[in-house]
């Protein structure tokens, strides 16, 4: 099944899938490993730094090759770029979704380059994400001015072709300061204007009935990553601070597992196995 087939299917269904992002063996594994425990499809995020750290064509043979022993259904995407060459590499590798993020543009060259991209993976028949608005980075503060509009996403949309939009309602990259506010009805308000699957960036962090509410008004996906990281490193770091085993075959499973786990909850929290939909 293509990832917009599926992520269609979600979408009708007011659900969402989760989409986590690896950055070596053992957090593509956790990924995997709660995917398949869960029988439960989820998305596995490559960001151009975890290319560059573990080489193109072994990040997809780690993730599909884990996919295929585990039986789990996933999908390669994409995450937060801007470089058009990378991503026509991850096109030709096989890549099921990809994102071109111009988000730092004015919505004009924004529209510009992403009809660029959704122009050269129109052949590959791939999910297609881009962002409007802009979801700041974790060492910049969330602004209100940088929102997305239900009308420019409307437009957005229609004029790039794009299959998904990641939406700037109030959440950020990073940890946050205090209990973040979620502009819930523009979420709503988004939906109600465009077809395009709804993405949520910076879910890390995020009150589970924040989460639950946000899906029930149009977001169809849902990226972890920074939870991912803080967790792996902070359960590795134990082990390490309170072992002289220097076989890290012993010491990186631990941190392993406790990644699956928290993946667990997030896979049951947003594909709605734990929360009523009415």
């Amino acid at each position: 099944m293509k990832l917009v087939e599926k992520l269609k299917e979600v979408q009708t269904q007011k659900r969402a899938m989760l989409a986590a992002n690896f950055y070596n063996l053992e957090t593509c594994k956790a990924i995997v490993q709660a995917a398949g425990k869960l029988n439960s499809p989820v998305i596995l995020q490559l960001t151009p730094g975890s290319i560059k750290y573990i080489g193109l064509k072994a990040a997809v043979s780690i993730a599909r090759n884990l996919s295929d022993e585990l039986n789990a259904q996933t999908w390669i995407h994409l995450d937060h770029c801007n470089d058009i060459e990378l991503i026509q590499e991850c096109l030709d590798e096989g890549f099921d979704s990809i994102m071109i993020d111009a988000s730092d543009k004015d919505i004009e060259e924004n529209i510009l380059i992403t009809s660029q991209v959704v122009k050269i993976a129109k052949s590959y028949d791939v999910n297609v994400e881009a962002e409007l608005g802009y979801v700041p980075k974790p060492e910049i503060d969330v602004d209100e001015n940088k929102f997305t509009e239900p009308f420019d996403a409307k437009r957005f949309v229609e004029e790039t072709g794009v299959t998904s939009l990641a939406i700037a309602v109030g959440s950020k990259h990073g940890f946050y300061k205090g209990e973040p506010d979620i502009d819930i009805q523009r979420i709503k308000k988004i939906k109600d204007a465009t077809s395009a699957f709804l993405v949520l960036h910076g879910a890390s962090g995020i009150p589970n009935y924040i989460l639950i509410d946000a899906i029930k008004n149009g977001i169809s996906k849902v990226n972890i990553a920074t939870e991912t990281k803080d967790l792996f490193m902070k359960s590795l770091k134990s082990v390490l601070n309170n072992s002289d085993d220097i076989d890290l075959r012993n010491t990186f499973p631990f941190a392993t597992n406790k990644v699956q786990q928290m993946l667990e909850e997030k896979i049951k929290l947003v594909s709605a196995l734990n929360w009523n939909q009415n």
